[in-house]
């Protein structure tokens, strides 16, 4: 298995939404509150379009998801889904 970077590089991600002219605010996106507090205020910047990059880690609290570029495009079913509930509800 291999990283999401590995697979498509993106940075740096930021500069480009800049580049364009948009506001781009960096959250940590497993925050609920960090998140909640930025989307609570969209538009940051009048005149400006905004773009929210909340860094996450894919399968997060999942042993066999996190970090796994599968779970880009796949969902787990039957008995992942069970154990991803089992993993998730321990956290």
């Amino acid at each position: 298995m291999t990283s999401t970077d590995n697979t498509i590089t993106l940075e740096p991600f930021v500069d480009k939404w800049r580049s364009f002219g948009w506001e781009a605010i960096e959250v940590e996106g497993h925050n609920h509150d960090q998140l909640g507090q930025v989307l609570g205020n969209v538009p940051q910047t009048t005149g400006k379009p905004t773009v929210v990059i909340a860094h996450t880690v894919k399968g997060k609290g999942v042993s066999f998801m996190e970090h796994g570029v599968l779970w880009h495009y796949r969902c787990p079913q039957g008995e992942e889904f069970d154990r991803a509930l089992i993993e998730l509800e321990a956290l």
